[in-house]
């Protein structure tokens, strides 16, 4: 389940908003220290998790094979959002826990790639566990929004996760490094899905050449 925080990049922008990522849902110190933004954009996100009948159908991949989804992501990619604003070297950390919910810790690196890092918890609940493509996520219980995973690399090596309403979307990989040509092909697949690829912006990462 990703998605995470990075610096807001011209290479792609167009305006607009972004939400996701997802581990326990008490606040840490660092969230506690961190901009008011944090929580009154991720609460504005959450509120909107179950408004998914408003909108036309978004399809998920087939299957997601949680264990092997879980671990490291890096933010490629996303929608402008007001949580993630000012932060670079985006990536979000994905565990399983004993009680079935899936942990994730996000952090992001403010402004350059040496600059503070700060970091959010929250959970994520599997809603369709036929597929396991639609999670739940909560940083704020009892609110929850929607993180579905629209596209998903044969290796785990990329994915792209999105919410019914559009209005916001990530592009996540593996590595700090996405091969143009493999995102390019992402950006082809978008406007099938109702997004525009042109609000898009990149995240810097390391050894990024933004």
């Amino acid at each position: 389940m990703t998605v995470i925080f990075p610096m807001t990049n011209p290479s792609r922008a167009g305006g607009g908003e972004s939400n996701g990522n997802l581990q326990t849902a008490e606040p840490s110190e660092q969230i506690r220290r961190g901009p008011a933004r944090w929580a009154v954009a991720g609460l504005a996100v959450l509120l909107c998790g179950g408004c998914s009948a408003l909108y036309a159908p978004l399809d998920v991949v087939d299957k997601v094979e949680l264990g092997r989804y879980t671990g490291r992501w890096y933010e490629i990619a996303r929608y402008p959002n007001t949580f993630e604003r000012g932060c670079v070297g985006v990536t979000a950390d994905y565990a399983l826990r004993e009680d079935g919910r899936i942990s994730v810790l996000n952090t992001c690196v403010e402004g350059s790639l040496d600059g503070n890092v700060r970091t959010i918890q929250g959970s994520a609940r599997v809603v369709d566990r036929s597929t396991n493509a639609k999670l739940a996520v909560t940083f704020f219980p009892p609110f929850e929004g929607a993180y579905w995973i629209l596209e998903l690399g044969a290796d785990y090596e990329y994915a792209v996760v999105g919410e019914p309403s559009r209005n916001f979307l990530w592009i996540l990989s593996r590595d700090p490094l996405l091969d143009e040509a493999v995102f390019e092909d992402i950006l082809s697949r978008l406007p099938e899905r109702g997004y525009d690829p042109d609000r898009l912006e990149q995240v810097l990462q390391q050894g990024d050449g933004l």
